[in-house]
């Protein structure tokens, strides 16, 4: 099964998605902040990052940045998974290597199908 890796700081949002996940069979690691998550993504090689983008220390354009850029993780996909919901974001996300952008609160169906796309 898929590996995917939730960053995000909100344990709600962590439980919500990953009930979304392993129920369709996903299996799941989980990371409360920027900094971790890219500790987690470059020991675990997950096959998708998703990625909050408020969380204090390396927020989530910094962190899907630095995922992108560097050749041992850059061809793991990042779908970032947020409130923000202006369009200016969702560029500012796409140029920082970001192949999918969701807003909070993510409904199960779009969720499986971001995943689904940028994994086929």
């Amino acid at each position: 099964m898929p590996l995917v890796l939730i960053v995000d700081d909100s344990p709600t949002e962590i439980f919500k998605i990953s009930q979304i996940l392993s129920k369709n069979g996903y299996d799941v690691l989980t990371a409360e902040s920027g900094e971790l998550g890219l500790d987690i993504a470059k020991q675990k090689m997950p096959d998708v990052v998703l990625m909050d983008i408020v969380m204090p220390g390396l927020n989530g354009f910094q962190a899907t940045r630095q995922l992108s850029r560097d050749p041992d993780t850059s061809g793991i996909p990042v779908i970032i998974v947020t409130t923000k919901d202006q369009e200016t974001d969702r560029l500012w996300g796409q140029r920082q290597g970001a192949k999918g952008y969701l807003t909070k609160p993510v409904d199960s169906k779009g969720l499986l199908k971001a995943i689904d796309a940028v994994l086929n």
